[in-house]
């Protein structure tokens, strides 16, 4: 009696939370936390075999592909066409169309190298379709238009009065001038790409050569990829997008999605597939689809890259994948049904296009790299009750990620940075698939992914002595933060009372999603 009236009152009641708590736990761990844990494993187990089966046919199809020389773009003689182009001088009529809005930093690079393509200037329409707020760009874009034209470039510069269906809209707009009407071939640009000279005399034969293609699509090339180890590995996860994603799509089903810039459409593919339509924020891959099961053929051109710049602030590029994962969930929930009763297309190209191209790579690749490797795998540490099978989660990843760094042989030695950067990020990008599925709140939220030029590099990093408050709060993000305490606390258990080595994963983990979280990732800018 004496020592309890003698213990201090705060050591008691946190001693009673403390027991509650843990008796709690013990109460509900076996009875409820096993069997709905267990099952969340089948279920990640389950979606990881599709995603590894996935993977493998993918890599055996550009084995196939690269050692018989059966990508299909090469079955074309582009040389010849090129040149009977140039015997013949029937160039097509080519509207080029640069959307682009608030593009402080980068407009005079798109206008500049579109303006400058090697095509006959009375073939060619450069089509400016500038949506920015701010009046004193619109001055610039325009008098930068007007040094085009002085040259005796044709040069449109078209503006609207809103921003309805951004830039569907704009592209959807610029196709109804009157001067279009004689243009046979669409191309497109955002405003930070910069393509070569010959970009057309490369692309142009293929659409002329096969009147079922409606759609050639070249490849990125990334300028600041070397900027910093954020623009590296996404340089890593895009260079497998383009070298095996979109080679297998073209060289087998004729299909990808269109990556909204560094394209050719036919415009008459364009118009019967409806147009361009704002209903989600991939109005690029919308658009893909919907020619596809008009049964319009694509082709992918793999050697042809067009400069362009990545996203190196952190808050950029959370945006851009918050809008490149929400509106293909968004797109598969609206068109599934389109697809399945489309009478145009092969029962195993709608299977190809619901089962792989949507489901297994928009939603199940995100929602396992987050659910299994980020929730399930660290939770079922703390529940010895329940069985991880572990060839599932060590050996199918591994074999997933050696999949996808193969593309970039530079950057290997990059790959633990690169696993644990792609989880962070699967945070995001499953929650933005969530959203798109559910129709929720910002579902159609479209942010123009910040371009910074060369400025950067002229202005260096800003002082954090200007701004230290507004600084730190946009560099903290919460989830992060939150989620690197979990894997922390299921580290530290593991290394206490685990009696393997996932310990190891889970403090990397940590320390990635802290480092994230703390914004110590890519360059930085104040607002």
């Amino acid at each position: 009696m004496r020592n309890l009236v003698l213990q201090e009152p705060e050591t008691r009641i946190t001693g009673d939370v403390t027991g509650s708590l843990s008796y709690a736990w013990q109460r509900v761990r076996v009875p409820v936390i096993v069997p709905l844990l267990s099952i969340a494993i089948y279920l990640c187990v389950g979606m990881s075999i599709m995603l590894f089966v996935e993977r493998v046919y993918m890599a055996i199809v550009i084995i196939y592909v690269k050692l018989l020389g059966k990508k299909r773009y090469t079955k074309y003689k582009l040389e010849a066409l090129k040149e009977d182009l140039e015997h013949n001088k029937s160039y097509p009529m080519v509207l080029i169309q640069i959307p682009m809005y608030n593009e402080k930093e980068v407009y005079k690079l798109s206008i500049g190298a579109t303006c400058g393509l090697s095509w006959p200037l009375d073939r060619f329409i450069v089509q400016v379709l500038d949506d920015s707020t701010n009046e004193v760009l619109r001055a610039l874009v325009e008098l930068e238009c007007q040094k085009w034209i002085e040259k005796g470039v044709n040069v449109k510069y078209e503006t609207r009065n809103n921003r309805n269906g951004y830039k569907a809209g704009a592209l959807r707009e610029g196709l109804q001038k009157q001067y279009v009407k004689d243009c046979e071939f669409s191309v497109i640009f955002d405003a930070d790409f910069q393509p070569d000279k010959d970009f057309l005399s490369r692309t142009i034969p293929y659409l002329l050569e096969n009147p079922e293609l409606g759609l050639v699509q070249a490849r990125w090339k990334f300028v600041n990829a070397d900027e910093c180890l954020m623009t590296r590995l996404q340089e890593m996860s895009l260079d497998y997008h383009f070298s095996i994603e979109q080679e297998v799509g073209s060289s087998t089903y004729s299909f990808f999605g269109f990556n909204g810039t560094a394209g050719v459409w036919r415009i008459e593919a364009v118009n019967d597939a409806g147009g361009w339509k704002d209903r989600t924020t991939v109005e690029d891959m919308d658009l893909a689809v919907r020619a596809s099961l008009k049964g319009w053929k694509f082709l992918f051109v793999g050697d042809l890259a067009v400069k362009n710049e990545l996203p190196s602030t952190f808050k950029a590029y959370r945006y851009q994948q918050h809008r490149w994962s929400c509106g293909p969930a968004n797109l598969f929930r609206k068109m599934t049904k389109e697809i399945i009763f489309c009478e145009k297309v092969s029962i195993w190209k709608k299977f190809h296009v619901i089962y792989a191209f949507f489901f297994v790579r928009k939603i199940v690749a995100h929602w396992v790299t987050f659910f299994f490797y980020c929730v399930i795998i660290p939770a079922s540490i703390l529940v010895p009750e329940v069985h991880l099978p572990k060839p599932i989660a060590i050996y199918i990843p591994a074999t997933i990620t050696i999949l996808n760094t193969v593309c970039t042989p530079r950057s290997m030695h990059l790959l633990v940075f690169w696993i644990l950067f792609e989880n962070v990020m699967s945070l995001h990008r499953s929650k933005a698939a969530i959203i798109g599925l559910l129709e929720a709140n910002r579902v159609n939220e479209w942010v123009v992914t910040e371009k910074l030029g060369n400025t950067s590099k002229q202005k260096g990093n800003v002082k954090a002595s200007k701004k230290p408050q507004s600084q730190i709060g946009e560099r903290i993000h919460v989830l992060e933060l939150i989620m690197g305490m979990f894997m922390l606390h299921c580290a530290i258990y593991n290394l206490l009372f685990g009696k393997d080595h996932f310990f190891v994963y889970l403090l990397l983990q940590a320390g990635a999603f802290f480092i994230i979280g703390f914004g110590h990732v890519g360059t930085f800018v104040s607002n």
